[in-house]
């Protein structure tokens, strides 16, 4: 496995599985158990350690909700399908573990993952707690400030430049200043300390459901094959160009295709994608249908007739001035 990520540890409340080979555990099982048992619906994390990757995911609630991967260079958002997909069924190497932890410090490790941090200024020694935290405090700071030290991933969230939450990877022994003073101890900086910031995280996005996602993909689908059929030979070139103009500010329709190139993985929340697609068959209906003998009222009600209920949920018909649930 990466040698940057072997060594990692992130705080919890409670340990479910400690860290162990990924032989012994099934994956599909730890999760089906979360759904089902009461007593593990829990917001945590479980950590996969595999040969070339380290993949996160994001549980709330017994659901996994998002995921993550780190390649040995850098931590990527992925589908969580795809994050799964990545754990052998047999696997000889490897371990994983499952955390509970609190909503909040889920929040500071996506947000780590995914957001580039802020900068420090120049003239400041973000490793030196004697220059860092008085910093902190003048500057008013609003944000999360990771400390990584050894493997141990740690959290301190700040409100007006005072400490309100930490979250800690190390010995709970102590008061929380002696504890992160710990983090700051001669020794340890001399190995390899870093210290970054983040403005407040969001909570973490919620993916959309992968049959969501399906069905979208269905739908775009049978709009393009069904313009052709009624004439619209061009209706595919007219897509992929409306969907790369789109993408710029639809970043899910990356996972959409109408050229015959293979889709991206769809990394979005059902928000975003449900804008997302209705922006893409708005434009596509607008460039390329019959708008004095066309119907695409009818159309799209037929369309999405099968999967109404789905659409529905999802927020999808809300996107249009036509009635077509």
């Amino acid at each position: 496995m990466p040698a940057t990520v072997a060594g990692l540890r992130y705080p919890c409340t409670r340990v479910l599985l400690p860290r162990t080979r990924l032989a012994y555990v099934h994956l599909g099982n730890l999760m089906s158990d979360a759904k089902r048992d009461r007593a593990a619906r829990v917001s945590g994390y479980v950590a996969i350690w595999l040969p070339e990757e380290f993949v996160v995911l994001y549980m709330q609630r017994g659901e996994v909700i998002n995921a993550c991967t780190h390649d040995g260079t850098d931590f990527r958002p992925v589908a969580v399908a795809a994050a799964v997909e990545k754990v052998p069924t047999e696997p000889e190497y490897g371990e994983i573990c499952f955390h509970e932890a609190d909503d909040d410090q889920l929040s500071c490790m996506f947000a780590t993952q995914t957001v580039p941090p802020e900068p420090w200024p120049a003239e400041l020694r973000a490793t030196d707690p004697a220059a860092l935290f008085p910093y902190l405090m003048a500057s008013t700071f609003d944000g999360l400030v990771e400390i990584a030290a050894e493997g141990e991933v740690n959290y301190l969230l700040f409100r007006n430049g005072a400490c309100h939450t930490a979250y800690l990877a190390g010995s709970p022994v102590g008061t929380l200043v002696e504890r992160v003073g710990r983090l700051f101890e001669r020794d340890r900086r001399a190995l390899h300390v870093t210290v970054r910031r983040w403005e407040t995280p969001v909570p973490v996005p919620i993916q959309a459901p992968a049959g969501l996602v399906q069905a979208y993909r269905d739908l775009t689908t049978s709009l393009v094959l069904r313009l052709v059929a009624e004439g619209q030979e061009s209706a595919p070139v007219i897509a992929e160009h409306a969907r790369m103009q789109l993408a710029r500010s639809h970043p899910a329709l990356e996972g959409f295709s109408f050229n015959g190139r293979p889709g991206r993985q769809v990394v979005a929340d059902t928000e975003a994608l449900t804008d997302a697609v209705a922006s893409f068959i708005s434009e596509l209906l607008w460039t390329a249908s019959d708008h004095e003998g066309g119907d695409p009222e009818g159309l799209m009600r037929e369309l999405t007739h099968e999967r109404r209920h789905l659409f529905q949920s999802a927020g999808f018909f809300d996107r249009f001035a036509w009635k077509m649930s």
